[in-house]
């Protein structure tokens, strides 16, 4: 840990690089998933499905799999070749299909993921759940508003496990933040900084169309569901995220998961008051939705939130938060966190010097009767500490550990149907002050607009 008087505290925090941590003040965090695993029963294994083969749910699935007693046995998609994918990473015996309720009607299949577009989340989750399939649906939870308190009363009504894929809130990163912040560690919080940045066409959603992309290969109504009704296209059905239509725009994106870590590290329920800018600044090829968005947000419990995602980007691509309070700050990004501490001075300081000297030394006399010095300097220290997660530590890992140990014991998921719907309501009311013009209300309680 490093001492430094209050003077220096800016001109250090302000030059401090990775290398300034490796000393004393730098702690690795405990590596869960390098300890031996525990033998699973054979009575104790869970068959999954998946619904939805894009990249994410490709990736769900490959993080899933890796779960000890956790084998893929079907998959539906509306793409063929995702199909014809799923069986060159997963064997040929795994059941494809375009239609997820072939997959829903078998009896071999505990639980799903959902790695549908947004649209389809609220469809396909609660048909699983109806039928007696546990979830982990991709995040955000809903792409309607209307959507979430479905989902939230078919899983009550069907007693299914639902975990959303909102990962950041089952880091171990995250978990020290939290415990951290409850400690006291930054004194009273009053403002939470958030950003997520990229600068390249696949982070802008440009994501590759595939060759053979046609209406034969594309189950083109399908994959509309809901959405309205248009001549095929295959931007549309492969890069769906940048048509309102089927995604949510940054703000179901990558906001949702900054609300995710802010509500999980605060314990809030979420925001009161938001309001939201942005616009298409480069990313000007049809799509509708934003390329930059800003936002501002109220929190009942005394602090602020603000957001960024930005598109268009020219430094590094980066994702981080900053929660600042009124002894120091907690700096998350990637797989590390920064706690630095500055104690609030118990003394209000003098100005004298453009006093006559004399009068000078009888002020400063009569402070220090008053003000007895605590610290040498007369200035409380500033403390840095920083936190690593272990080389190649992965909180997807911990986030689907955490869902199949609720699937065998019924036991709470870390983000339920209530902590998804409250994460993405917070965030698609950026989508809502921008569409409006204004400032938009909501209750986190009730998770009800105003």
């Amino acid at each position: 840990m490093q001492d430094l008087n209050r003077r220096n505290f800016l001109k250090v925090a302000g030059a401090a690089t990775a290398t300034s941590f490796l000393g004393a003040g730098t702690h690795m965090l405990a590596q869960a998933q390098n300890e031996p695993a525990k033998p699973v029963a054979a009575n104790d294994h869970i068959q999954i499905a998946l619904i939805g083969a894009g990249g994410q749910g490709q990736y769900d699935t490959k993080t899933a799999v890796q779960v000890p007693g956790v084998k893929l046995v079907a998959v539906a998609d509306c793409y063929d070749g995702r199909l014809a994918h799923s069986k060159e990473l997963w064997g040929e015996d795994v059941f494809t299909t375009r239609d997820y309720a072939e997959v829903l009607a078998r009896k071999d299949i505990d639980a799903v993921i959902i790695g549908t577009p947004d649209h389809w989340h609220k469809q396909a989750s609660i048909d699983a759940m109806k039928a007696g399939k546990d979830v982990y649906c991709e995040k955000p939870m809903i792409h309607l508003y209307k959507d979430g308190p479905e989902m939230i009363e078919t899983a009550r009504a069907t007693n299914r496990i639902i975990q959303i894929g909102s990962q950041r809130v089952s880091s171990m990163i995250y978990a020290k933040a939290k415990e951290l912040l409850a400690a006291g560690a930054i004194g009273q919080l009053n403002m939470v900084t958030a950003r997520w940045d990229r600068n390249s066409a696949i982070g802008a959603w440009d994501y590759t169309v595939p060759l053979d992309a046609s209406t034969e290969t594309c189950d083109w109504p399908r994959f509309l569901g809901t959405a309205p009704k248009i001549p095929f296209n295959a931007e549309h059905f492969f890069q769906w995220r940048k048509w309102k239509a089927y995604g949510s725009g940054v703000a179901g994106d990558l906001f949702v998961h900054l609300f995710s870590g802010t509500h999980f590290i605060t314990g809030s329920h979420g925001p009161t008051r938001a309001m939201a800018t942005g616009g298409l600044r480069f990313w000007k090829d049809s799509r509708d939705a934003p390329d930059v968005m800003l936002g501002l947000f109220d929190y009942r419990e005394g602090f602020n939130l603000s957001l960024r995602v930005n598109f268009v980007d020219g430094g590094e691509e980066s994702e981080g938060l900053l929660f600042t309070g009124s002894e120091g700050t907690i700096e998350i990004a990637g797989p590390s966190l920064i706690l630095s501490r500055v104690p609030r001075e118990k003394e209000p300081g003098y100005t004298v010097s453009t006093f006559t000297e004399a009068m000078q030394k009888q002020i400063i006399a009569e402070y220090l009767k008053k003000y007895p010095r605590e610290h040498p300097s007369g200035e409380p220290s500033a403390r840095y500490e920083k936190y690593e997660a272990p080389e190649g530590y992965s909180d997807s890992y911990d986030h689907f550990k955490n869902f199949f140990e609720a699937v065998r014991t019924r036991k709470p998921v870390v983000e339920d149907a209530v902590f998804g719907y409250r994460a993405a309501g917070a965030a698609l009311l950026s989508n809502l002050s921008m569409e409006r013009g204004a400032v938009v209300h909501w209750d986190p309680d009730a998770m009800k607009l105003l």
